[in-house]
């Protein structure tokens, strides 16, 4: 059940992380260019791709956490917590 959560956790942050980041991108590129058809077009394909990559950043920095807290620690990784 926490994996579950967990996941569903990841999920919205990279949700609520791309629609912010589109605002941003979309704002600074309109700033730069000063035409909406160059803003839009940068603001959309960029993010796309950043919230992507930070996904799977994501994942891989739980990952990696949970083996070094695991082997150096001692700690049981994230999704091994409450699992009976």
């Amino acid at each position: 059940m926490s994996r579950l959560i967990f996941e569903h956790q990841t999920t919205m942050k990279t949700i609520t992380y791309c629609l912010m980041h589109f605002i941003v991108a979309i704002t600074v590129a309109y700033l730069l260019s000063g035409n909406w058809a160059i803003a839009l077009s940068i603001g959309i394909i960029e993010p796309l791709v950043q919230t992507f990559c930070y996904n799977f950043h994501e994942r891989s920095w739980t990952k990696a956490s949970n083996s070094y807290q695991q082997r150096y620690i001692g700690i049981m990784p994230t999704k091994a917590r409450g699992a009976s």
